[in-house]
């Protein structure tokens, strides 16, 4: 060793006493203190989040979205069919969303037809629901379709028809009152048109016709679809010349 030789260590050691630099060495390194092997604590490990919980409203709208959609499970059909379950129960005049699905049997049939997939997401515990794709993309839905400023997936529909449509298109109830495809992408069950014209009319005391309110080739026309399901709202043209509700 060259240099200075009587630099000694600081009386708090190497750390302390700076290191004596060799002539024509450019750095000197002193390797860390030693750790001790099970004395020193481990790295802290972040535990995970509780799912937020989910209330009654949120659990009974998910629910049934979830019963209602295929079981591709697919988020924006469970989302759209939210978003129609959310516009009927406040044209409507309920005044929750589980008052409405409780009491009107017209609409959201798996809250009431025992349908398997909505007594499981009724059933199960917030964090079995997060844990699974299915039933967190309807809650998810679910909770869009309550907010106050919710993405309509639905695009303002009234209406939603699963595969009955298809199966059953010769007696289903919309096709017998015209139906009109208004975007092939909507069109996700694979069906056609069925134009079905319409007139109505005022009537003077007697009942003879005085003057026509309007006419309609079909009362139904698409607003989106996905997964299996096709959204609708009423032809304007129906409701204007027929002054039936939007909802109804």
């Amino acid at each position: 060793m060259t240099g200075n030789a009587s630099a000694v260590p600081g009386p708090l050691g190497a750390q302390a006493a700076p290191p004596v630099i060799d002539k024509g060495t450019a750095a000197r390194e002193s390797s860390p203190l030693p750790c001790v092997i099970g004395t020193d604590p481990p790295p802290a490990v972040a535990s995970p989040k509780p799912p937020p919980a989910i209330d009654d409203d949120t659990r009974i709208l998910a629910a049934t979205v979830y019963g209602e959609g295929s079981t591709a499970n697919v988020f924006e059909e469970m989302a759209a069919i939210a978003n129609v379950l959310v516009r009927q129960q406040k044209a409507r005049g309920y005044v929750s969303i589980s008052a409405f699905i409780r009491a009107d049997r017209t609409f959201a049939f798996a809250a009431h037809d025992g349908s398997a997939r909505f007594g499981k997401l009724m059933a199960a515990k917030d964090e079995d629901i997060a844990r699974d794709t299915g039933m967190d993309a309807a809650v998810k839905g679910a909770r869009n379709a309550l907010s106050p400023s919710p993405v309509d997936h639905s695009n303002g529909a009234y209406f939603w028809d699963g595969l009955d449509i298809k199966t059953d298109y010769a007696r289903h109830p919309k096709v017998l009152g015209g139906i009109h495809i208004t975007d092939p992408a909507h069109n996700v069950v694979g069906i056609k048109d069925n134009v079905v014209e319409g007139e109505n009319w005022l009537l003077d005391a007697k009942g003879n016709k005085t003057r026509s309110r309007g006419k309609w080739q079909y009362k139904y026309e698409s607003t989106a679809g996905f997964g299996a399901t096709i959204f609708w709202k009423y032809n304007p043209a129906f409701v204007k010349a027929s002054g039936n509700r939007e909802y109804k």
